[in-house]
């Protein structure tokens, strides 16, 4: 399952030029975004309207998945 993140104003599914931004891991999306609505990506939107969150140019320097590469943030 692929989770989305949710606009606090907007109300609408997040998107990078024109691409909904989602991920596969609740909880990291939860770590990275703290306080943020997440939710389920509703099923309308097909593969080919998605992008990784991982793939986002603000996202390069994260390395995933978080749980194997705890080290790259400050304690």
């Amino acid at each position: 399952m692929k989770y989305c993140l949710v606009g606090r104003v907007s109300g609408e599914i997040l998107t990078y030029q024109g691409y909904a931004l989602v991920h596969d891991n609740k909880s990291e999306l939860e770590y990275l975004f703290p306080n943020e609505r997440i939710i389920p990506l509703p099923r309308y939107y097909g593969e080919d309207l998605t992008m990784d969150i991982r793939n986002h140019p603000d996202m390069t320097n994260v390395k995933f998945p978080l749980a194997d590469n705890w080290g790259q943030f400050r304690r």
